[in-house]
């Protein structure tokens, strides 16, 4: 499904052709009958083509789209086909092309990275973070999900994360006990996720009644410590975090972490989308 309205596409359009596009108006044009085709160049988990597709729509071109968000594509695997006047694609043409390989890319990586934790420890997690470029944050999340990975937290109002800030401001570490406590009773519909930095930390944390240790940018050792020194019936969950790409996911995977927390699939470069326009028939 979109998760860009027809209201951010527009502008999106704004910023790139405020004024329409000067050269193909200025070369007259703008009644040309015109096909646009996308296809993969390389190997890739797309990402965006439902939102590139209703932007050319919007535009007044009739839009076929040949592969939907999340599908594996090899190179050379069509994506859409847009039918329309040459300056309608040839406006929507950089946008469209842009968003899809943009969103591709961080869809790419993300699924590079669940293949990796998933060869290692079929029921692991990878959960990807909010720290998305500002202002991306509908088309990232959309984007994690077709490479298969899950959305850590969508933002402050929906998860309980306590954070070695929180007890800072609180008194320092002999705050955690109280605070869990706190946490479970008036937010009992939530896990308590307590973030932690050292072996030690994580012992108390789990000690206290923590859910899931968020264990910060642990190595996979310390990951295999931990696991190996908590109690397995009481053991609170293992989330790995800070670091963690698909060359290293498995190892944590193996170490006992059942969910790796990631913000890399944000700064993936972008899949390589070939686009081609042509004169048509009409």
């Amino acid at each position: 499904m979109p998760v860009l309205d027809d209201a951010a596409l527009w502008a999106l359009l704004r910023e790139d052709a405020p004024y329409g596009d000067l050269t193909t108006r200025a070369l007259g044009l703008d009644g040309t009958p015109a096909r646009l085709t996308a296809a993969a160049r390389g190997p890739m988990t797309l990402c965006g083509a439902e939102e590139a597709a209703r932007l050319l729509s919007l535009l007044g071109a009739s839009v076929r789209v040949q592969a939907a968000s999340g599908n594996a594509l090899e190179a050379g695997a069509p994506i859409l086909a847009a039918d329309g006047p040459a300056e309608t694609l040839l406006l929507g043409w950089k946008v469209s092309q842009t968003l899809m390989e943009w969103a591709s890319g961080i869809a790419t990586r993300a699924r590079a990275i669940v293949d990796a934790a998933h060869a290692a420890r079929p029921d692991a997690v990878v959960a990807c973070t909010r720290k998305a470029v500002p202002g991306t944050r509908a088309l990232s999340a959309k984007a994690v999900l077709a490479g298969g990975a899950s959305l850590h937290r969508t933002g402050l109002s929906d998860t309980v994360l306590l954070f070695p800030e929180h007890r800072a401001v609180a008194g320092g570490e002999a705050a955690l006990g109280g605070q869990i406590a706190s946490l479970r009773h008036a937010c009992p519909e939530r896990t308590v996720v307590v973030e932690v930095k050292t072996v030690d930390a994580a012992l108390t944390a789990a000690r206290h009644g923590a859910d899931m240790l968020q264990l910060e940018k642990f190595t996979p050792d310390q990951v295999a410590d931990v696991a190996a020194r908590l109690p397995p019936a009481t053991r609170p969950c293992l989330a790995a975090a800070g670091g963690i790409g698909a060359a290293n996911a498995g190892d944590y995977a193996r170490a006992g972490a059942r969910v790796l927390v990631t913000s890399a699939p944000y700064t993936a470069p972008p899949a390589d989308v070939a686009v081609t326009l042509t004169r048509s028939d009409g």
